[in-house]
């Protein structure tokens, strides 16, 4: 079962700081390994035309301005754009039918200058997985999937994503053990 294109929410029980409470977009997953950036962690230092100045990017202050978040503990100095599909370039990768991910200073340009993709956010860092570790892991009870949708996505309500993503698979939090078990 792989789940690119889908979002993995940290189970009630999740005890590493780095994850809990987290919403992860899954950007690949493989027998080869996973990758995915996590949506509902907010940053708000450095801001977006901060770091365009940092970038040499103008103009600036920017056109457009764009949510950056906390997108995973791998590779924190980086920044990857997930967004919608309509807009592309060499550097993009699909995702699926409706996104895309790109960690080129094109789209930046493009969307300090008020254009690029409708849909975006900047995610500094990502989340990674060894082959066989988020498979690994899901088996541990660490991790559930739900579809994915543009308001989990690219909503605004950060606070709220992580419950209402348990929601659409009617769980409560409140209802969870900290004790696993087999039956």
């Amino acid at each position: 079962m792989f789940l690119t294109g889908q979002l993995l929410v940290a189970m009630p029980t999740m005890t590493d700081p780095r994850f809990n409470q987290s919403v992860i977009y899954m950007c690949a997953h493989s027998s080869e390994g996973a990758m995915g950036v996590i949506v509902n962690r907010p940053v708000t230092k450095p801001r977006f035309d901060d770091l365009l100045k940092q970038l040499n990017i103008l103009p600036n202050p920017p056109s457009r301005q764009i949510a950056l978040c906390a997108g995973g503990p791998v590779d924190s100095g980086r920044g990857f754009v997930l967004h919608s599909a309509e807009w592309s370039s060499p550097a993009s990768m699909v995702v699926d039918e409706a996104h895309k991910l790109t960690a080129s200073l094109d789209i930046l340009q493009a969307i300090a200058e008020g254009g690029g993709p409708e849909h975006c956010l900047l995610a500094l860092g990502y989340a990674g997985w060894d082959a066989g570790q988020l498979d690994h892991e899901i088996r541990q009870n660490a991790w559930l999937n739900v579809p994915a949708d543009e308001a989990m996505i690219f909503g605004t309500d950060h606070g709220g994503k992580w419950r209402q993503a348990l929601a659409k698979l009617k769980i409560d939090p409140a209802f969870f053990s900290s004790q696993a078990g087999r039956a």
